[in-house]
């Protein structure tokens, strides 16, 4: 009520922050704590020219986020809040350190399908994408970034087509830089996975699309969440174009084939994995040059393996 009394006073906001960041080590503090996000946003817009105010916010926010996710509490934010969400970013969208922070902030904040929903309303994809290209180097911002990209994308009644179709050239950049990084990949794909989903390929993607997921499947698949994403990514491709799946066969760098089993073999006690690879084979299947290519590689065996494997799925 005091910080709420005083908004132009950047002093009081800035106490009140530190006095209610006092509060979250106590266990029993935490339902009050939920109840204060929007004052601290708020705070934060108010005074968004105070860097160590957005700081402290910010990272109050991320204690009091974190305890929710832990505890399976969403938050719900709503368009207001998400508008100052919006805002923090674009006033402090060159400071890499602090930006490092609140991207972390809003992939924790689009876990909720009504925030994130606000956050695509407000318009936010242009500002995410624009950070990526700048800090493509970062792979904290990048890992966040596409998470909240999957999240905004991935949303059924999507209206922004055209800036999701922007989208494919930063994300597949991100994977392509951070290959090797399991974490960021893992993340990427999940973002092209949701691209695909919403159609947002031309002609000319597919193919080089698909051979980047391969690499991200070759150069990380001890990743079982990653092994699974890349695989209905691929499958999202083949049922749109044959020549993503003779981009699965046909890569310069190894069958595609061979790495559907070994990332089954890798995997067996893994149940999405072994769905998100029958997934991708029911899709390969529909096109017949590419199902005679897949009887000649013994693509049966593996299949029987899965059924034996998963009998009651």
């Amino acid at each position: 009520e005091f910080m709420q009394a005083c908004w132009d006073v950047e002093e009081v906001q800035a106490k009140g922050i530190q006095h209610l960041a006092s509060f979250v080590e106590d266990e029993s503090a935490f339902p009050y704590l939920l109840t204060c996000t929007e004052v601290i946003i708020l705070a934060m817009k108010t005074h968004i020219d105070s860097l160590d105010l957005q700081v402290e916010a910010c990272t109050l926010l991320l204690e009091i986020l974190s305890q929710a996710l832990e505890q399976g509490v969403m938050m719900a934010l709503d368009e207001r809040v998400a508008s100052c969400l919006l805002h923090t970013v674009r006033k402090h969208s060159e400071n890499e350190e602090f930006l490092s922070m609140l991207c972390t902030l809003l992939m924790m904040v689009s876990a909720s399908e009504v925030a994130a929903e606000n956050l695509r309303k407000v318009g936010i994809i242009p500002d995410l994408l624009s950070i990526l290209r700048r800090f493509l180097h970062n792979d904290k911002i990048c890992f966040s970034c596409c998470a909240v990209l999957w999240s905004l994308a991935v949303s059924e009644n999507n209206a922004d087509q055209a800036v999701l179709e922007s989208a494919l050239p930063v994300t597949s950049a991100v994977l392509q830089k951070h290959l090797h990084n399991g974490v960021v990949a893992e993340s990427a794909c999940s973002a092209l996975w949701a691209l695909a989903l919403q159609g947002c390929l031309t002609d000319s993607d597919y193919e080089p699309t698909a051979a980047l997921l391969l690499d991200a499947l070759r150069m990380n698949p001890e990743r079982a969440v990653l092994v699974k994403n890349g695989c209905l990514a691929l499958a999202s491709l083949v049922r749109l174009s044959e020549t993503a799946a003779l981009a699965i066969l046909l890569d310069s760098k190894g069958s595609g084939t061979e790495l559907i089993n070994d990332g089954y073999h890798l995997h067996f006690d893994e149940p999405g994995v072994a769905e998100a690879l029958c997934l991708l084979m029911n899709e390969m299947v529909q096109y017949d040059e590419v199902m005679l290519n897949m009887r000649s590689q013994k693509m049966e065996k593996l299949l029987s393996e899965i059924k034996l494997q998963f009998p009651f799925s």
